[in-house]
């Protein structure tokens, strides 16, 4: 008790060094306690973001892999024969194939939906804002795979194909409600008439009000449409309804008049995929290579997963289940949120740097301190030593001294840092999207790109750019992002109870560091030589 009450009076009578290192000890606790509440803040936004996100992914042919498999066989990608060949083994998962991967019970649900490109008969005519005519456009030339193996690619389970003559316009059949995700998600709705009813067999489309207004369109007309392969083949669609699409984000490559939203009818899959059997069954083939003048269409399947564990998990199975090397699991919803993340992350990353500097600097300067203020108090310790107290005791009222004051600066520290850790984390925030844009707006001037604006106008939330994710140079789980990424921009963690304990922790270690030179100091000192040598 005599100790205790012995450093509470030195702490007294020793204001000014004492408010000295309260100061110093503050000013580290304020950027400590900053420094921490940016990497809880970042971890929370992760754990609380990540409960909210539907993951949706799609099983792909790797391109990364078909392109490293030959350039190691020394193909000539300009020889078109060569390329033919090589590519001719790719093929799309068909859809037992991917029904039967759904059969995971880590797969929440599944769906999908096929693509077809076809001609407009009757004077029906293609919203062309591209400057192309599909009509005489043929492609002779063979295309990696994209989303279920590749934009143009063959029949489900087939190997791919000559791409062959583009339609005017994309009919894609949906397989039920939970497919078509803008009707869900409410950019498109039905604005006359009604939807083709799941999974129906009539050969019912809804087409956009563009398009209908182009054409002069009602509900209950009948449109024609043909195999762009072959004239002599037409498809008699009726329309049921229209709809709006208000997505503006979505709009024409340039490569085809198909690929312009305003130009997709949408209809069942089962109608869509009777056409398409039926367009297999009559097919016929010439030339050389036997190519065929069927309606060629895309495959897409969907799988929805509750949570990210489950997508994971789901991931690791796919090899173990069969899953081929030259495919691979893609989710734009999991790459678009590691996306948003970046600039958090980076700023995390920053803070645990600064919060070791920080400390140990600041270490650094308490042991110096603490240094002058024994060699100050030598006499001190050589009277206390000299009248029978242990050094053992004497070295624990230093300690004491030290923690008391180092405390109380921690307390105060910590209500600075609480108070003032979300604005200053926010602002911080802010530059580090606005440096993630510029560096991101930087890539695509390099390429001559033009600058894709994105939510607020300049790419993140209210804040600046373009962005696909990938120009910090990270791997992005998941695959590459499509589109503009909105970035988290603010966060509202500011101090809890666990960040407090840390806190505790840190002004216990700083106790033991910047004391440990002090108590060093008192177990060499001998209490005669101390006394008798005094100036």
């Amino acid at each position: 008790m005599y100790i205790i009450k012995n450093a509470l009076r030195n702490i007294f009578r020793s204001v000014g060094r004492n408010v000295l290192i309260g100061i110093i000890v503050l000013v580290i606790a304020c950027s400590a306690c900053v420094a921490l509440s940016i990497r809880e803040s970042a971890n929370k936004a992760r754990e609380e973001n990540m409960d909210l996100l539907d993951i949706t992914a799609h099983i792909n042919v790797d391109r990364q892999y078909i392109m490293n498999e030959i350039n190691s066989s020394r193909i000539d990608m300009s020889n078109q024969e060569e390329m033919k060949e090589a590519l001719s083994g790719i093929s799309e998962l068909s859809l037992d194939e991917l029904l039967d991967y759904a059969e995971s019970e880590h797969v929440k649900s599944f769906y999908y939906s096929a693509t077809v490109t076809l001609n407009g008969e009757n004077e029906l005519l293609p919203i062309d804002t591209t400057g192309v005519s599909n009509s005489s456009d043929t492609t002779d030339s063979t295309s990696m795979p994209g989303p279920g193996g590749g934009p143009f690619g063959g029949a489900p389970g087939q190997p791919m194909t000559m791409m062959g003559t583009q339609g005017d316009f994309s009919v894609i059949g949906y397989s039920s409600d939970e497919a078509m995700e803008d009707f869900i998600e409410g950019t498109s709705s039905i604005t006359e008439g009604t939807m083709f009813e799941e999974a129906t067999s009539e050969y019912d489309c809804v087409v956009s009000d563009e398009l209908a207004t182009y054409n002069s369109l009602n509900v209950g007309d009948v449109i024609s449409l043909s195999n762009p392969n072959n004239s002599e083949e037409i498809i008699e669609l009726n329309v049921v309804g229209i709809y709006d699409n208000t997505d503006n984000s979505e709009s024409s490559t340039g490569f085809s008049t198909s690929t312009d939203p305003a130009n997709k009818i949408l209809m069942s899959y089962t109608a869509l995929s009777e056409i398409i059997d039926d367009s297999a069954e009559n097919a016929t083939t010439s030339g050389d290579d036997e190519y065929s003048n069927e309606i060629r269409s895309t495959l897409s399947g969907t799988y929805v997963f509750a949570d990210i564990e489950s997508y994971d998990a789901f991931d690791a199975e796919l090899k173990t289940m069969g899953l081929g090397d030259k495919y691979v699991l893609t989710s734009n919803d999991v790459a678009s949120y590691e996306a948003s993340l970046l600039p958090l992350d980076n700023l995390k990353d920053f803070a645990t740097t600064f919060l070791w500097v920080i400390l140990i600097i600041g270490a650094i300067i308490l042991v110096v301190i603490n240094i002058f203020n024994i060699r100050e108090r030598k006499y001190e310790v050589g009277v206390m030593t000299a009248i029978g107290m242990k050094k053992s005791k004497v070295a624990l009222q230093f300690v004491i001294e030290i923690f008391v004051v180092t405390l109380i600066a921690i307390f105060l520290g910590t209500a600075i840092g609480a108070a003032t850790s979300v604005p200053v984390t926010n602002s911080l925030l802010a530059s580090q999207i606005e440096q993630q844009t510029s560096n991101e707006q930087q890539t695509e001037a390099n390429f001559g790109r033009p600058a894709m604006p994105g939510p607020g106008g300049q790419g993140g939330p209210g804040q600046g750019g373009p962005s696909q994710g990938g120009s910090s140079g990270k791997m992005l789980k998941g695959g590459d992002v499509e589109g503009p990424v909105d970035y988290i921009d603010s966060v509202s963690y500011s101090v809890d109870i666990n960040l407090v304990y840390q806190m505790m922790l840190i002004g216990i270690l700083l106790t033991i560091v910047s004391s440990s030179i002090a108590i060093l100091f008192i177990m060499r000192y001998e209490p005669l030589k101390i006394l008798t040598n005094r100036d």
